[in-house]
């Protein structure tokens, strides 16, 4: 049954408008619900996935809608040659407004999409140039091979076949290393920026590739309807997109298809029903559909779609090849060259001093331990050695160049990755795409590669490293799992996996053993252990004294932001300073 009714849906969507029976009305509907679905699935991109809310697409329908109405009826062009025009105009102007608008975050980020949206509608509706509020009228029909598409049935195909089209690409896009960087979005840009993701550049290209899907949706339009005016391309359109998104579920591709067919039904139906039962006109089914998200934000807040796949046959996961081709290592410097050399480091926040005048060094192939009470400020010199925050004074050196104040992202691709103290996992991707990400800087493929399928011998490779990671940390048999449903400790060892991927020469690790149990500590020793006679050099920050005091080459104490020892573990361990921040002191 599960494999009957996809195969099922498909077959009746073709032979549907060839039955003479089915009223001309159901294939308009139909017709509208494909060009709904197309600007919903660039919502899935930017908004689902990538975390950006939007409230203008509808504008750039807009774009597409009237650069082919100009092009066909000013300058007689063809409409199929109209289409890369439309496209690039509409790449350009999201282009533009992405750079001013993705910076935003938070509430800022809508507000900032609805004031570009207001302003273009009111741009297209008082140019002479796109007809004013009147509009463009006498738009050419497509046609293929010289018939002319007047009818619906007619154009039915060509549209649904771009549906097809562009929900392929999704899907190509989002299972891809530039997917990977969109889907770390949601998770915040602090995690992925440190595996070396432009968060900046991911964002943009969500944003663009949205915009290019409502463009394709508005050249359409226009042939379709064959005029157009600002109406259909303003604010309340936007809305009704962001509403289709979230009843079909805002993550899901072929939720777009399932919100927008709903909507676009329930739309029409109210439309007939509702003036009727209150014995007067006006827009009533907002009223309704207004309902309708409430409750669907109360029971369903992922939408429908999750509802739907029960029904369906499940993908199998795509497994990793054991005979892809190793991913290339970094060389590493030799045992005992001085790596990370860090002086007079400080960090303020406001009139608080979080570290002063911080210094030590960490010669390759070393495991030091910074340790120190609650507060002592070894996260914030993790932060500042990573990159996350910019140092107030002192340098931050990794063989002989400063990096202290570079983005999070040079400072992994010079080979330095961490874990972090709250762990920062995606919890809906799996484990194996969760630690995929960590090898972002190892691979090159981009859009282009990711949307033509041309990428996927270097997705083997990447898919076989973070296999091959998670094996070897004791994992490899939770590769398909959801990162959400990980305890604690698992996810603090996924979150090592991660890092291994960028093949760190200084590898950060932020209380490691937080949550393991006793033999999973002794595990994770054996293996940083290893990582060590490999040549990895590691910093880690632990609370755990048995298991730093049995692990480490030397150590190094803070207390309130300051460096109060460093030496071997057993000089530490009988150090009176050292006493005196852990223990109160001794008699």
């Amino acid at each position: 049954m599960r494999r009957v009714l996809p195969v099922a849906a498909l077959a009746v969507g073709v032979l549907l408008p060839l039955v003479p029976a089915t009223p001309e009305f159901w294939i308009t509907l139909l017709n509208y619900i494909g060009l709904s679905s197309l600007v919903v699935m660039g919502l899935v991109v930017v908004t689902g996935v990538g975390g950006m809310t939007s409230f203008g697409q509808a504008a750039f329908c807009g774009f597409g809608a009237y650069t082919t109405a100009v092009l066909t009826t000013t300058y007689g062009l063809s409409p199929w040659l109209s289409l890369p025009a439309a496209l690039a105009l509409t790449g350009v102007a999201a282009w533009g407004l992405g750079l001013l608008t993705v910076r935003l975050s938070g509430h800022y980020l809508p507000l900032g999409t609805m004031a570009w949206a207001i302003s273009l509608f009111y741009l297209f509706g008082n140019l002479d140039e796109l007809g004013r509020h009147d509009g463009i009228s006498g738009i050419p029909p497509l046609s293929v091979a010289g018939i002319a598409l007047y009818e619906g049935r007619a154009v039915y195909y060509v549209i649904w076949t771009v549906v097809l089209l562009a929900a392929v690409a999704t899907f190509h896009l989002l299972d891809s290393r530039v997917g990977r960087a969109i889907r770390a979005l949601r998770g915040g840009v602090t995690a992925a920026e440190a595996f070396g993701v432009d968060t900046g550049r991911a964002k943009l290209i969500a944003f663009v590739y949205a915009a290019l899907l409502a463009a394709v949706s508005g050249w359409l339009f226009a042939h379709v309807q064959r005029a157009v005016n600002p109406t259909p391309f303003g604010l309340n359109a936007s809305i009704e997109y962001l509403f289709m998104a979230v009843v079909g579920g805002a993550g899901h591709v072929w939720g777009a298809v399932l919100g927008a067919g709903l909507v676009t039904v329930l739309k029409d139906q109210l439309q007939a029903v509702l003036p009727r039962l209150f014995g007067g006109s006006g827009n009533y089914e907002a009223i309704v559909f207004g309902a309708l998200l409430v409750v669907l934000l109360q029971y369903a807040r992922d939408g429908l779609w999750p509802l739907v796949t029960r029904f369906l046959p499940e993908r199998a996961p795509e497994p990793a090849k054991p005979g892809a081709e190793d991913l290339p290592r970094r060389a590493f410097p030799v045992p005992g060259k001085t790596l990370l050399d860090i002086d007079a480091l400080q960090k303020n926040f406001g009139g608080l001093v979080a570290v002063r005048d911080v210094g030590f060094s960490v010669r390759a192939g070393e495991i030091i331990g910074l340790i120190g009470p609650n507060g002592a400020g070894k996260s914030t010199t993790f932060n500042l050695v990573t990159g996350v925050l910019r140092p107030s004074a002192g340098e931050v050196r990794l063989l002989g160049e400063r990096i202290g104040g570079l983005p999070s992202r040079a400072i992994a691709r010079r080979g330095v990755a961490r874990t972090f103290q709250h762990v920062k996992l995606l919890p809906t991707m799996s484990v194996l795409d969760n630690v995929m990400l960590g090898a972002h800087l190892r691979g090159r493929a981009g859009v282009a590669q990711a949307v033509l399928r041309l990428d996927r011998v270097e997705e083997e490779r990447l898919r076989w490293e973070a296999t091959r990671q998670l094996e070897r940390c004791g994992l490899g048999d939770s590769l398909h799992r959801p990162a959400g449903t990980l305890a604690l400790g698992q996810s603090r060892i996924v979150e090592i996996a991660r890092a291994l991927c960028l093949d760190p020469m200084l590898l950060l690790l932020d209380e490691p053993a937080a949550g393991l149990r006793h033999a999973e500590k002794r595990a994770l020793g054996d293996l940083l252990r290893r990582l060590r006679d490999e040549g990895t050099t590691i910093l880690l920050v632990e609370h755990d004294m048995d298991f730093v005091m049995g692990l480490v080459d030397r150590l190094v104490v803070m207390e309130f932001g300051v460096k109060i020892a460093e030496g071997l573990p057993a000089e530490i361990r009988g150090n009176p300073a050292v006493l005196e921040a852990y223990l109160g002191g001794i008699e």
